[in-house]
């Protein structure tokens, strides 16, 4: 896509950002409220925005993502952009549908302003090429984990030291296939290991008792920049 057209969609994309909004206590480098989608499943809607193609992609990423992608790409093969709202979901899921995106060279995909990608809607963010979070965007990261039915948890602790290791080993055994996948994925999509070296292996599993509570990271505009998560810099806009 030409620098011109790519300048029209990023400015399409752009709200009015109005008053700074209020920060999230436990997570403060995140507002109080992102705005993810909170539809179930991930809706996709196709739209026209400054003339051109865009596939709104709006809702938790669920396990069937990848097949409606790959139907709506299909049925649509003008569409140029991907625009992201989305809390996360089925990372495995997120995987598989970055990975349809990047098979359909030179989709572009999008974090509009104000608009929020967190967890597995990450995967599916990096399979564009090129990327862009635009200013006021949120691309946001947190440790893989497979620790957060906290139920399940305090189940396993009233049931008793054994059952405590049992859950312990099976979460990390878990957790080390699930983010071995993700850490594969992220850098063949480009993202730089500093990302996971530096920032989302520095968060929290889950929220403990002790002053610092954060389990997530917003990564500035420059952030996003640094380590590879918008392409800008290398995709000449």
């Amino acid at each position: 896509m030409k620098r011109a057209a790519r300048l029209a969609l990023g400015l399409a994309a752009l709200a009015t950002l109005g008053a700074t909004p209020a920060k999230d206590p436990v997570n403060p480098t995140c507002p109080l409220h992102p705005n993810w989608s909170t539809n179930p499943t991930m809706v996709l809607t196709p739209v026209e925005r400054s003339g051109v193609k865009v596939l709104l992609a709006e809702g938790r990423v669920d396990a069937g993502l990848p097949d409606r992608l790959t139907a709506a790409l299909a049925a649509h093969p003008d569409i140029t952009e991907i625009w992201l709202s989305s809390p996360g979901g089925d990372a495995r899921a997120g995987n598989a549908a970055g990975r349809v995106i990047r098979s359909n060279m030179g989709i572009t995909t999008r974090i509009p302003s104000g608009w929020a990608c967190f967890s597995a809607c990450n995967f599916v963010f990096m399979g564009g090429i090129p990327r862009y979070v635009d200013p006021g965007g949120l691309f946001i990261v947190h440790m893989f984990t497979r620790t957060g039915d906290r139920g399940a948890i305090d189940m396993s602790v009233a049931m008793g030291t054994d059952a405590t290791t049992e859950l312990i080993g099976d979460v990390e055994q878990d957790a080390a296939l699930l983010a071995s996948e993700d850490n594969d994925f992220l850098i063949r999509m480009g993202v730089s290991r500093k990302l996971l070296t530096d920032v989302m292996y520095q968060q929290k599993a889950v929220k403990g008792s002790g002053p610092d509570q954060s389990t997530r990271r917003c990564l500035t505009h420059e952030e996003a920049l640094k380590y590879g998560v918008d392409s800008s810099d290398t995709a000449g806009g």
